[in-house]
């Protein structure tokens, strides 16, 4: 039995801190949380999002390859991401017009830059793990907060893939007595979680689609000689037209047929899969806009696929709510609707939540569990044998 930190704490004043797969920047939430687990109930009081330079984010790309990583790089971005974390911690607290004494705990998702889901069997020594930098300790000294992180190895050493953590934070937040809601995150990587009607803990089930933003983004940076780094409002995408030969090659990358619970990241759908991607369509003499539009139909065709194979057969549901990057993507939401004729596709925010500040929130919420010692992780969307508390603590 865990002692828990908070142990009558009613409520906390929390900043929730998330940069994900897309490597587009740093997303702060803060947020007050009354009472812990499945029972907390949260309010949004700032959400505040710093991006990362275009330097920074190739640097970032690179350390997340094999062939151009190296172990100073990721010593020494460890430390810097961490001093990064503290700059927008203190700033989100400062544009909200708080101090920083009113916040009790920061909590740190960290970033992705290695994520292996399943062993190697070729290699003993690349077991099942996940590498998520930004320390702990210089993030918690630079804020004077105490610092909960480092969430996924947790999970993991219970059995799990340490993805995806989201399905804990969308029970408590999107719940529903009588609907079926299947929630979709579209960052660098898209993730579901289906919760039926009523749904308890052990009916939750989820798992990555695949791409979300991450090949769309890269294609795009590659077309525009680094100009871009991103399909604003998709708007490119709707210039092109769909390249429905080229998006059934990709769709048969075995990991789309895979059972799930099932995770992916950068290391499979990265920089160099994405400039296979456009080589393919160069071959097959896309112009660029249509290689914009038929990237992002593979998103929306990765996403209406694991639906299909596994979610409609299971569960009913009645809406698909959209959050993160891709919610902004009109050409993406258009393609996923049309996929998807029987469902009623939403964003977050015509729920009336932030579409941006979704998963930052949940990391508050899995911060907060921690600091209360209760189990924050769902057995049923990661894999894991058993519940446990996932978090470490640095103290400042």
């Amino acid at each position: 039995m865990i002692s828990p930190l908070w142990n009558h704490k009613p409520s906390s004043v929390v900043v929730g801190l998330m940069s994900g797969t897309s490597l587009d920047g740093i997303d702060a939430a803060i947020v007050s949380i009354e009472g812990s687990g499945l029972q907390a109930e949260v309010k949004l009081l700032h959400y505040f999002s710093t991006p990362y330079d275009d330097e920074l984010r190739e640097r970032l790309k690179e350390l997340c390859t094999v062939q151009h990583s190296s172990v100073d790089l990721v010593c020494g971005m460890n430390v810097y991401l961490a001093e990064r974390f503290a700059e927008a911690a203190i700033e989100a607290v400062r544009n909200a017009g708080m101090e920083m004494k009113e916040i009790d705990l920061i909590s740190s998702h960290g970033q992705t830059v290695w994520h292996i889901p399943q062993p190697d069997i070729q290699d003993p020594y690349l077991i099942r793990s996940t590498l998520q930098l930004g320390d702990l300790s210089v993030l918690a000294k630079r804020t004077g907060c105490m610092v909960v992180g480092d969430f996924r190895p947790a999970d993991m050493a219970v059995g799990g893939q340490g993805a995806p953590l989201a399905p804990y934070g969308d029970l408590i937040l999107y719940r529903d007595p009588g609907k079926g809601r299947l929630l979709q995150n579209i960052g660098g990587i898209g993730n579901c979680t289906a919760l039926p009607p009523a749904a308890g803990p052990e009916d939750v089930f989820a798992f990555d689609t695949g791409p979300g933003n991450m090949v769309i983004d890269q294609v795009v940076y590659l077309l525009s000689g680094g100009e871009r780094s991103y399909d604003d409002g998709g708007t490119w995408a709707m210039q092109g037209t769909v390249d429905w030969i080229l998006v059934e090659e990709v769709i048969q990358h075995p990991y789309f047929g895979l059972q799930p619970p099932k995770s992916t990241g950068r290391e499979v759908f990265g920089k160099a899969y994405a400039e296979e991607f456009a080589a393919k369509a160069r071959e097959r003499s896309l112009a660029d806009a249509d290689i914009v539009a038929t990237a992002t139909a593979f998103t929306a065709r990765t996403i209406a696929e694991g639906y299909n194979r596994y979610v409609f057969p299971l569960c009913r549901i009645d809406e698909v709510i959209v959050s993160g990057g891709g919610a902004h993507n009109a050409a993406l939401l258009d393609m996923l609707q049309a996929m998807l004729p029987d469902q009623k596709v939403l964003t977050s925010g015509q729920l009336g939540y932030n579409d941006d500040a979704k998963e930052a929130i949940i990391f508050a919420l899995l911060g907060n569990d921690f600091m209360h010692g209760v189990a924050n992780n769902l057995p049923s969307a990661t894999g894991a044998e058993r519940q446990t508390i996932m978090g470490k603590l640095a103290f400042p």
